[in-house]
């Protein structure tokens, strides 16, 4: 879910994000958006967001406004089709993690920080990839994160220019993922 909220304080617009636990198998550590693979119950793609966020970092469904979907999209190291749910919400009360062991952190951060092109940098891996990143401070959004994130802003009409050639590898302890020992994939 990109969920996008009033930043407490300010005239500004956030999106909250979570850092997933440093013990999970799979992206360990990395920032993510709230959610997760829909369940038997899950009549929409919007049900399951809304109970991934509840169960994740305590979002209220009840104060939350859909706004729509972006385009569904194969991600091809873990298999997976993922559509994002673009949400708003009133931003009362604060959202915490719920199970440590799934979720690490909860970051809201603005979009006047995330479009500032000094926080926009193109991620590259030692694999071969590059793509959008975003740099706030300790966070580093990067893969399918960062690629939703730019479309949002894209969509919406907030992308700042920025200098794709400002390059960053992906950090060290973002590289270790119990698919990597498991060799190619079937086709």
């Amino acid at each position: 879910m990109v969920l996008l909220g009033p930043t407490p304080g300010v005239e500004d617009v956030d999106v909250t994000l979570v850092e997933r636990a440093s013990t999970l198998r799979h992206h360990a550590g990395q920032i993510a958006f709230p959610g997760g693979a829909r369940d038997p119950g899950d009549v929409t793609l919007e049900d399951t967001a809304l109970r991934e966020a509840e169960e994740e970092i305590g979002l209220d469904p009840a104060d939350v406004e859909m706004l729509g979907r972006l385009p569904s999209v194969h991600v091809e190291v873990s298999s997976f089709d993922v559509t994002a749910v673009v949400a708003r919400w009133s931003g009362q009360h604060p959202l915490t993690p719920r199970d440590p062991a799934e979720v690490a952190a909860v970051h809201r951060v603005p979009l006047s920080v995330l479009t500032a092109a000094e926080h926009r940098v193109t991620a590259t891996h030692p694999r071969g990839y590059t793509g959008p990143a975003f740099v706030v401070d300790d966070l580093f959004v990067w893969g399918l994160t960062a690629h939703l994130l730019d479309a949002v802003l894209d969509l919406a009409g907030w992308q700042l220019p920025w200098d794709t050639a400002v390059r960053h590898a992906v950090p060290r302890r973002f590289l270790n993922d119990s698919r990597r020992d498991r060799g190619p994939r079937p086709a």
